[in-house]
């Protein structure tokens, strides 16, 4: 669903209505209750009214009807269809059947980060229900494989059937961004996870996992950038077409000359070619305060109490939402990675915080150091990134919306440099009406230590607000740049024509007078405002359009990917190759549904 927040709800939510198109494309019409769509076929009611929703019903069940390209050819079909005459499709033997409930088994154990042995378990429940419930249908089980390496290898043909699909729509890219992560560690092997979003003629957003890249493997910058246009090549992908590019923040994406920023900019500089924005720091806002505060001193004391109370103190009750949480995140088994990236989040660090007096009475209990609880600095730098993590937090959050275009999240950030500003002025004032937490152990340190007349040092936390104001400005700088055509997609009625770049201002100032135009703009959201808009009379702003909607405007695949890993940590340990982790990875975070129909009766696309 496309959203901007400049548009109202009401607004927002025409994109859930039903379009007269899709009947042809997508053999559906609208339910006769007025919500869903009515798919001919199978006559089954496609409920959220998205058109990827309705696309994904088509092409996981109905792939079979595509062969009906022609006009009149599908025209006839639809025909047909309204009257119940159906085109004979062949049914699936018992075989077939039996497969295809093996790849759905395959691609679920995939999905909750189970591993391959775990189908025997699973063909054994089924076994054990059906046998007491439904004994007349026993038998069906007997042709249902679900041994380890069976499994193993239908993960791999559901990675090569997605991968197909996605390389397939990266044919129709008009404009695509890439994200790279290089924070996801599997057991001892750092990867590097590339995301790319592309954007067709109709202005449809795809966010999938291009590839995975082992950083072990590929240590220089050198041999990850062959890698990268390695993985671009077999997609399809030309670097004329690459808008953006986002980040984490760590050197070896973004150092200064020996960065892969720097060498992809350099490889993507072309005549015909747009220039590369950057932004880095967007997909783990929490760590961008890593270098600002003791954040590794406190969070490494904050994870020894963790462990501790995870081996002693795992029993006491007070402890009991803390371990729950923990364990949710990233199961029982505890390592330090992901106990670390888990403590940096602003919740769980708040969470600790309240329960700061109960740790020190369990650390006193069994005898460890409670040295911390004593030192003023230690209590005051504790509080002060509770209150910063948890406002990066909040952020984050808003950053984790998808769909609502790059000019949006720009807001956000703007926003949050804004309210940065106003933290530095209450901080040189000491006024800790945004500091809850830093409050609350000034507030205890005073009532502790009557005398001392000065319990913090304002210019210390000042400078580290300065540090996240100055990384902010650089993370997001070349957004800054391309400020106007944000500003101009969101808002192109009321964008004046004299400050928009001179290409663009002729058929701006045609667009503007156009009621008919201004009216669609009104009842529909900016995705299908823009699809319906003619390339033929507005390219220059139908290609800006294009560009905006490729660059990345949330976190959420990105978080997508990094919660299965912290969830799966344990079982993504076990010895497994690249080639299964990157299937693992894709089926975790795609939006495309496999062509069962293809991987039952083996006609699985061969990549380029």
């Amino acid at each position: 669903m496309w959203m901007t927040p400049k548009r109202s709800k009401m607004e927002v939510d025409e994109s859930r209505v039903f379009r007269s198109e899709w009947t042809q494309r997508y053999l559906v019409v609208e339910s006769p209750e007025g919500e869903g769509a009515l798919c001919l076929v199978c006559r089954r009611l496609v409920v959220a009214t998205r058109e990827r929703d309705v696309r994904r019903h088509y092409e996981a069940e109905h792939d079979y009807y595509e062969r009906y390209v022609a006009e009149g050819e599908r025209a006839a079909l639809v025909e047909r269809l309204r009257q119940g005459d159906s085109p004979v499709v062949a049914p699936l033997t018992p075989e077939e059947r039996a497969a295809r409930a093996g790849l759905g088994l395959a691609r679920l154990l995939a999905l909750k980060g189970r591993g391959w042995g775990e189908g025997d378990f699973v063909y054994q429940c089924m076994e054990v229900m059906l046998r007491d419930v439904l004994p007349e249908h026993a038998s069906v089980l007997d042709g249902i494989d679900l041994s380890p390496e069976l499994t193993r290898q239908r993960v791999l043909n559901i990675n090569q059937n997605l991968r197909s699909q996605l390389f397939n729509r990266a044919k129709d890219f008009k404009a695509y961004s890439l994200a790279l992560d290089d924070q996801a560690f599997v057991a001892y092997e750092n990867y590097l996870l590339v995301f790319v979003r592309g954007v067709g003629q109709d202005l449809e957003v795809q966010e999938e996992l291009l590839t995975i890249i082992n950083l072990t493997h590929h240590f220089s910058v050198g041999a990850l950038m062959a890698a990268i246009l390695e993985a671009l090549q077999t997609a399809g992908l030309s670097l004329q077409r690459m808008v953006g590019l986002t980040t984490t923040h760590t050197l070896r994406m973004i150092g200064e000359n020996s960065g892969l920023v720097s060498y992809m900019r350099e490889k993507a500089v072309s005549p015909n070619c747009w220039n590369v924005i950057h932004y880095s720091g967007f997909l783990h806002l929490e760590l961008l305060s890593s270098y600002d505060v003791d954040v590794n001193q406190i969070i490494n004391t904050i994870s020894e109490w963790i462990v501790l109370i995870k081996t002693r103190g795992v029993r006491r009750p007070e402890f009991q939402a803390l371990l729950t949480e923990s364990e949710s995140e990233h199961g029982e088994r505890v390592n330090g990675r992901c106990l670390n990236n888990w403590l940096r989040r602003g919740k769980t660090l708040k969470l600790i915080f309240s329960l700061r007096k109960e740790i020190e009475t369990f650390l006193v209990s069994v005898g460890a150091t409670t040295m911390h609880f004593t030192d003023k600095e230690w209590l005051c730098d504790f509080g002060f990134l509770v209150d910063i993590m948890d406002h990066l937090r909040e952020l984050s959050e808003l950053l984790r919306v998808s769909k609502v275009f790059a000019a949006a999240a720009f807001d956000h950030i703007c926003t949050f440099e804004g309210k940065l500003s106003l933290l530095h002025r209450h901080i040189e004032e000491e006024n800790l009406t945004h500091f809850a937490a830093f409050r609350e152990v000034v507030d205890e340190l005073k009532q502790r230590h009557k005398e001392d007349q000065k319990i913090f040092d304002p210019d210390r936390y000042q400078v580290v607000i300065c540090r996240l104001q100055k990384e902010f400005e650089r993370h997001f700088k070349d957004l800054r740049f391309i400020k106007k055509d944000l500003e101009l997609f969101a808002n192109p009625f009321n964008f004046k024509p004299e400050y928009a770049p001179i290409s663009v201002r002729v058929e701006l100032t045609k667009l503007q007078a156009n009621t008919n135009l201004w009216n669609e703009y009104r009842i529909k959201d900016l995705g299908q405002f823009y699809a319906g808009l003619s390339a033929e009379s507005y390219p220059i702003i139908k290609g800006v359009a294009c560009k905006v909607a490729s660059l990345f405007d949330s976190s959420e695949i990105c978080e997508k990917a990094f919660s299965y890993l912290t969830r799966n940590q344990h079982t993504l340990s076990q010895p497994l190759t690249d080639e299964h982790l990157h299937a693992l990875f894709r089926i975790a975070t795609t939006e495309i549904e496999p062509h069962w129909d293809d991987l039952v009766r083996g006609r699985n696309e061969s990549n380029p």
